[in-house]
C-alpha cells in the first residue's frame, strides 16, 4: 500500500460530543502511524485549543489550524510553516463602530495571540470570562497582525455587520458564520481554507492527492474532503457534507466512527 496522508478534523470527527478523544481513537491513529502513514490535524480551532489533543494522541508532526490560515509544528521549526494574517487596522476600524455594527464580543487570535474587547458572560463559551489588562484589545497590546477575528453580533445587526465587512474588506476577508444560537462569525483571509493547508502538507510529504484520506463533518471541511483522494464524512456530519463525500463512516463520533473506519480500511 502507498504511504497515506490522513487529515483529521477535530470537533465532530476525532473528538466525541464531550470534546474528548477516546483511547480507542488514540490507539488506532498510532497503529496507522506505526504502519508508516502520516496523521495530521487539520482543524478550525486555534492552537491553544489543539495542543493538548495533539499531545494526547502523541503526534510530533505539523498541524493546520484556523481552517487553513496557520500551519506549523508545535514541537520544532518547520520549513513549510506559514500563516495568513489580517491587518490590525481592520480590528480597530470595526471595533470603533461596535455599537452601530452590533458587536457584543470580539476576540483576535494568532499563533500565540489571544485578546478580547471585554469579558464575556459564562453562557458564551468561546470568549474569555476573565481578562488581565494585557489581554484586552488595545493598540499597545495588539502589536501584530492577527490571523483570525471571532465576533458575537447582535441578531438584528448581523446583516448590517456582514454588509459593512463585504463593502469595505470583501477583497481581502471572508466571513464564516458559526451557526448556533449565539450569532458568532469568524473573519479570516479570503480564499484560504483547509484545502490550503492540505496542499502544503501534500507537498511537504510528497504524497499525491490520490493518497490523501480526509475526515470531516462540517461545512468548513468541504474543501478538504473534495481535495483528498478519499474524502470521508462522519455519520453525524452535515447532510451536504455526507452527500459530497466519497464515503461516510458507519458510526458517529460518539462511537469511534473515525477509528473504526481506519481499522477496516487498514485491516488493523
Amino acid at each position: 500500500m502507498d504511504k497515506k496522508l490522513i487529515a483529521i478534523d477535530l470537533d465532530g470527527t476525532t473528538l466525541n460530543s464531550e470534546s474528548k478523544v477516546s483511547q480507542k481513537t488514540i490507539n488506532t491513529l498510532n497503529k496507522v502511524i506505526d504502519l508508516g502513514h502520516v496523521v495530521n490535524i487539520v482543524s478550525g480551532r486555534p492552537p491553544r485549543l489543539i495542543t493538548d489533543i495533539y499531545n494526547q494522541i502523541g503526534l510530533d508532526n505539523p498541524l493546520i489550524s484556523f481552517n487553513g490560515s496557520l500551519g506549523y509544528n508545535p514541537l520544532t521549526d518547520w520549513n513549510k510553516a506559514y500563516e495568513y494574517n489580517i491587518d490590525r487596522d481592520i480590528v480597530f476600524d470595526v471595533l470603533k463602530q461596535d455599537k452601530d455594527l452590533g458587536i457584543n464580543l470580539m476576540a483576535v487570535e494568532g499563533k500565540e495571540l489571544f485578546l478580547a474587547n471585554r469579558e464575556a458572560n459564562d453562557e458564551v463559551g468561546f470568549f474569555p470570562t476573565s481578562l488581565e489588562p494585557s489581554e484586552f484589545i488595545t493598540k499597545e497590546n495588539l502589536n501584530e497582525n492577527p490571523i483570525c477575528l471571532t465576533l458575537q453580533i447582535q441578531h438584528n445587526k448581523m446583516d448590517k455587520f456582514i454588509n459593512y465587512v463585504d463593502r469595505n474588506y470583501g477583497d481581502t476577508l471572508q466571513i464564516s458564520p458559526w451557526g448556533g444560537p449565539d450569532s458568532i462569525v469568524e473573519l479570516a483571509s479570503k480564499d484560504v481554507s483547509k484545502e490550503t493547508g492540505l496542499e502544503v502538507l501534500s507537498d511537504y510529504y510528497n504524497i499525491d492527492q490520490s493518497n490523501i484520506i480526509a475526515f470531516g463533518d462540517e461545512f468548513n471541511d468541504e474543501t478538504m474532503l473534495k481535495y483528498a483522494g478519499l474524502g470521508v464524512a462522519m455519520k453525524n456530519g452535515q447532510p451536504k457534507i455526507k452527500q459530497l463525500a466519497d464515503d461516510v463512516t458507519k458510526y458517529d463520533n460518539d462511537n469511534d466512527g473515525l477509528a473504526r473506519y481506519l481499522d477496516e480500511y487498514f485491516e488493523l
